[in-house]
């Protein structure tokens, strides 16, 4: 958090949610304010202390930012329906701020959104209809607003392009930078990480979008086909009480229930393999997923599905990419095989920045300097 008398620029980050990664990344980057409403089940309160971000509500929110007078604010992108009332108060709240003031301050956004918000299932009843009527307008309205957006995925930039527009009078100045991790710190630097092999690993949100049911499902099968193979499962979620059910019944199936981070780090360590076979549910869909991109970052081999925004770069890279509607059928191949023959996980580390590519995405929103847009 800024304090006063701080001589650097003071900008701020202005979340509906916010989880254990952005505190994380916060302590890599300038300082900041970051404003949020709701935290995610990950939430390390023992980074609070370190960061001190702000709970507030919308109102509040567009108070503050608008009072402090900040250079730069982040808010979350126009493609999230959920969150577009919040940062349309923000950036409401800055205009008139700004008129007062005679100043104009930066508004930037980091947009990975893959859905298409008037595709998304719309409410019968007549007021939430207006509602949604009205979020779909105020999308716009801040995209017209905002003055530089970073995409984390082609998908991503080529949704806003279909449904925003990225040329022409009142748009945003805009580049691709592909949401992949820097190699994880935790690694000595000149090591590849101690795996094991045949070690599975499922990490996050126990729940069918995420593809656990299906992990579960298909464990039997690959088991018979690698009988050393081991599924470590990490994380909390609606299916946990499956998880324990799978593991009294099969000695190779470990579960570990939302541990620290060090646990987290150690897991994928010692993984050969992350497997997050997700799918659409309702109106959601899998930007990026977190495991992917910390399997990555620990050299780990990658099975997942089309619906993440960088399935192009892993197919690319040699990982396992299933098409979504076909994830009954292949999964079980495409894992025992990553299983039995994984990546190197020097290689897969190379094949990585050397910059985490949020924290260059988030250099180039906040940079001083002009920018142009890209082709």
């Amino acid at each position: 958090m800024n304090v006063p008398g701080d001589a650097r620029p003071r900008d701020a980050r202005v979340y509906r949610t916010l989880r254990t990664a952005h505190l994380e990344r916060a302590l890599a980057l300038p300082p900041a304010d970051i404003l949020y409403q709701d935290s995610r089940y990950d939430f390390d309160e023992d980074l609070v202390g370190r960061v001190r971000p702000e709970q507030v509500g919308d109102l509040r929110c567009a108070w503050l930012v608008a009072r402090r007078g900040y250079q730069v604010v982040e808010i979350n992108e126009p493609a999230a329906i959920d969150c577009v009332r919040r940062a349309a108060a923000v950036v409401l709240a800055l205009a008139v701020s700004d008129l007062l003031r005679r100043r104009r301050t930066r508004v930037v956004t980091y947009a990975i959104g893959n859905i298409d918000p008037r595709a998304l299932p719309r409410p019968t009843a007549w007021w939430p209809r207006l509602g949604r009527t009205l979020d779909l307008l105020l999308a716009r309205w801040v995209w017209r607003r905002t003055d530089r957006v970073a995409f984390g995925t082609e998908t991503s930039r080529q949704l806003y392009g279909s449904v925003f527009g990225l040329a022409g009078r009142r748009r945003p100045h805009w580049t691709t930078i592909e949401a992949l991790p820097a190699p994880c710190d935790c690694v000595p630097e000149g090591t590849t990480p101690d795996k094991t092999p045949g070690r599975i690993l499922f990490l996050g949100d126990l729940s069918p979008r995420k593809g656990f049911d299906a992990v579960l499902a298909a464990w039997g099968a690959v088991r018979r086909r690698l009988p050393d193979a081991v599924l470590t499962v990490v994380g909390r979620g609606a299916l946990l009480d499956r998880a324990h059910e799978a593991a009294r019944a099969d000695d190779r199936v470990r579960v570990i229930a939302d541990p620290p981070r060090d646990v987290v780090h150690a897991e994928l360590r010692r993984a050969s393999v992350v497997v997050l076979p997700s799918r659409r549910q309702g109106a959601w869909r899998e930007q990026v997923g977190l495991p992917l991109v910390e399997g990555l970052a620990h050299g780990c081999t990658v099975v997942t599905t089309d619906e993440t925004g960088i399935a192009d770069w892993l197919r690319r890279a040699g990982h396992g990419v299933i098409p979504a509607g076909s994830l009954s059928e292949l999964l079980v191949p495409v894992l025992a095989e990553a299983a039995a023959r994984p990546l190197d996980p020097g290689s897969v580390r190379a094949s990585l920045p050397s910059q985490d590519s949020r924290l260059e995405a988030d250099a180039w929103l906040f940079a001083r300097e002009v920018i142009a847009a890209s082709a």
